[in-house]
């Protein structure tokens, strides 16, 4: 199964527009919520002309938005029967394992091509200009077990889709998936298929 990415260039198109950080309308007004999204840094042309990156290393700069960020999310999944925590490479492996620790979950991360020994079952998905994988070690997820999708920001939505596609075809049930960031624009939440999307502050046009 593959899964395909939303074109560069609408991805260009947003990020060169002005935007704000807004708390997302799938929270209440947590006063948290204004220390983490001033915390993020936008950073203008990088990797490259047009494009506007979410920094979250100036988050984890900050001890107090970090573990407010952490906590936010472990209140939401602790006593929810979550065994997997499954974090996308690269910055999922930053939110994923304090998660998983404290709500008594494995830590499984999703890694890009060769990065994992041994034995790994891997989903492709569909980019603009090619093609990407994600990797899982055989063995790491148990049928039946229910995992939670962890990673930084959800724009087009085919990362997590693919990491979703991985979890279920060992027989996994996705509980949920968890952002920091969400870039409402690109539309990913619609192409998750119904699977619920939880999000901390959205990016969102003046």
């Amino acid at each position: 199964m593959t899964v395909i990415s939303s074109p560069s260039l609408l991805l260009s198109s947003l990020y060169s527009l002005p935007h704000l950080y807004t708390m997302s309308a799938y929270k209440d007004q947590d006063p948290r919520l204004h220390g983490i999204k001033t915390k993020i840094r936008v950073v203008p042309n990088f990797p490259k002309s047009g494009i506007m990156f979410q920094d979250i290393t100036t988050l984890l700069l900050d001890p107090k938005a970090f573990k407010d960020t952490i906590d936010l999310f472990v209140e939401r999944y602790k006593g929810k029967n979550i065994s997997v925590v499954a974090g996308i490479e690269a910055r999922g492996f930053i939110f994923g394992p304090p998660i998983a620790l404290a709500i008594g979950a494995k830590f499984v991360p999703l890694r890009k091509p060769r990065k994992l020994p041994g034995k790994v079952i891997s989903q492709e998905y569909i980019l603009e200009y090619g093609r990407d994988c994600l990797e899982m070690h055989v063995g790491a997820v148990e049928p039946g077990e229910r995992a939670l999708v962890v990673d930084d920001l959800i724009a087009t939505g085919g990362t997590l889709c693919a990491a979703m596609d991985l979890l279920e075809r060992v027989g996994a049930e996705v509980v949920e998936c968890a952002c920091v960031i969400e870039l409402p624009e690109l539309k990913g939440r619609e192409r998750l298929n119904g699977k619920p999307l939880y999000v901390l502050v959205e990016y969102a046009e003046i």
